[in-house]
């Protein structure tokens, strides 16, 4: 089976590491990115703990990431930090020795992101507008049909979001 066709279909309950490449990627570089603008961080260090961080989302999204529906599961991957960490983010910083409150000094106190099949995107604080990552071929038609976690989110919203895109180096 060819990895387009795979990518297409089910993987929730045996997923190669392949079929989420993209997305783990836009998320690794982006918080990597992070705490790179605050240059309390050595590159050798950033390398360590994007390599953490990508194993770990690896591993914790490997039985819940469905590309025939994008949004199924989305709740289980996402990131997030609200006055508390997000274990996966924590897990990876001590591998560099970075302590809890290291990482409440060098990343936003509200952040979340969303690491989908097909789309990666995130908001910092509250209210901040939800902003694209990476966006991957269409997904299948009939996920869009879906009230996904980040929609209902956005229902409330009193302000029309506004969708920029950010790219990511590593």
């Amino acid at each position: 089976m060819s990895q387009v066709q795979r990518r297409n279909g089910s993987c929730g309950s045996n997923c190669s590491r392949a079929e989420m490449v993209p997305e783990i990627a836009a998320a690794v570089g982006f918080v990597s990115s992070l705490l790179r603008t605050r240059g309390c961080v050595s590159e050798q260090q950033l390398q360590v703990f994007s390599a953490a961080l990508e194993e770990a989302l690896t591993e914790h999204y490997k039985h819940h990431w469905f590309p025939e529906k994008p949004f199924k599961g989305s709740g289980y991957r996402c990131i997030r930090i609200n006055h508390k960490m997000d274990p996966i983010i924590s897990k990876a910083a001590s591998q560099i020795g970075l302590r809890l409150q290291q990482l409440y000094q060098l990343l936003p106190s509200e952040l979340t992101l969303w690491v989908d099949p097909y789309e990666v995107s995130y908001r910092i604080g509250e209210d901040g507008s939800i902003c694209v990552l990476y966006e991957g071929p269409a997904a299948p038609v009939s996920s869009y049909g879906m009230l996904t976690c980040k929609n209902q989110m956005m229902l409330g919203r009193t302000s029309p979001s506004k969708n920029y895109m950010m790219t990511v180096s590593s």
